[in-house]
């Protein structure tokens, strides 16, 4: 499938894809956006505020544009938001900022989204599905018509997504994850890279996979006793090349922080260093 940058290709009848040309370790080829329908378009994630990225979309919005959606709100998913909606007067679905140092805080929905809301048009049907976890306010998305969830960085290609305390939350994440099982998917289309199919799969992996590295969190705090998160990540991630366990520390902090709220770890603040409560 074609990833150039500003090209419009269509995934199926009802859905077209805009890759963002800001490519990097966190984006991969760049961020997804995504536009459904034709007559009536809704813009699924307009991405970050670069102007060739925004002209591409308007470009194919065609004077059409009718919604602007967003999963969440990081810099690399919602900022294009405020542009297209003065270019086009669309309504802005999505949920406030979460209260953390890595929001969009420009971002002001005309219409702040619930769970399991629904915006039907003449061409397709859009499920909103509350999945906090990778952030609070984050948002997957079921075009009910194509069995596809746009799942915003709820769930990546190519990687597992980083879990960011204190918005980022292990336990909702994994919650979250569960939650949409209870859906009918085909079709998994990320944030960030291809469509993926089997979604069944992909999700139950992903959970499987969060709760092996859980089990490896509490095996590697039986290991060292009390310690502190730089010795503990080199444990629970020796899988991991080091360069990247700046990274994996926030995601092991927020696995710990479900561990202390089940009563299975303790941190002591003077020097926050964990150690696992025996049962």
């Amino acid at each position: 499938q074609v990833l150039d940058h500003g090209i419009a290709f269509r995934l199926n009848s009802r859905v077209r894809r805009i890759v963002a040309p800001n490519p990097g370790v966190m984006t991969g080829a760049g961020t997804n956006t995504y536009l459904l329908g034709d007559e009536q378009v809704a813009v699924l994630d307009p991405g970050p505020a670069i102007p060739e990225h925004i002209e591409a979309i308007l470009e194919a919005g065609d004077g059409r544009i009718k919604w602007i959606v967003c999963t969440h709100t990081h810099p690399d998913h919602s900022p294009a938001w405020k542009a297209i909606h003065e270019a086009t007067g669309a309504e802005v679905l999505g949920a406030l900022p979460a209260d953390d140092m890595f929001q969009d805080d420009t971002f002001k929905p005309t219409h702040e989204l619930v769970h399991d809301e629904v915006l039907c048009t003449d061409e397709f049907t859009l499920r909103a599905v509350h999945t906090p976890g990778h952030v609070s306010n984050h948002f997957c998305f079921l075009l009910e018509e194509e069995h596809m969830l746009f799942a915003g960085d709820h769930i990546m290609n190519g990687s597992t997504v980083v879990i960011v305390p204190p918005s980022g939350d292990m336990k909702a994440y994994i919650e979250s994850l569960q939650l949409l099982l209870r859906y009918d998917l085909h079709l998994i289309a990320p944030g960030h890279g291809e469509v993926m199919e089997d979604s069944k799969a992909i999700v139950e992996w992903l959970v499987n996979h969060r709760l092996k590295r859980e089990a490896k969190v509490i095996k590697g705090l039986q290991q060292t006793g009390r310690t502190d998160l730089d010795h503990l990540v080199k444990v629970v991630y020796d899988d991991v090349p080091e360069d990247l366990h700046t990274m994996a520390k926030l995601s092991m902090s927020a696995h710990l922080i479900k561990l202390h709220r089940e009563n299975r770890a303790l941190q002591h603040e003077e020097d926050a260093s964990w150690e696992l409560i025996e049962i």
